[in-house]
């Protein structure tokens, strides 16, 4: 498996509504923290998650998670 690309050092940290979500989990999207369907030429496919309340979401934003699609903190490790 390819390693991701590392948008950012840090989550994205958004209210979000009740709804289904595709997480990027290569790192090359331009909608991050969202899939754009830039994986296409790699070995990495979206995590689609369901929202069922309205909350703020941590969404990890170095995509080295070891709970995707959320930030464990992961980026703190990251060089």
């Amino acid at each position: 498996m390819s390693d991701p690309e590392v948008p950012q050092k840090a989550p994205y940290v958004q209210e979000t509504n009740v709804g289904k979500y595709a997480w990027c989990s290569c790192g090359k999207s331009d909608k991050q923290p969202f899939c754009d369907g830039s994986h296409r030429n790699t070995d990495m496919t979206p995590v689609i998650v369901e929202i069922e309340t309205k909350k703020n979401v941590a969404w990890c934003g170095c995509k080295h998670t070891k709970t995707p699609p959320y930030c464990d903190g992961s980026h703190k490790d990251l060089s």
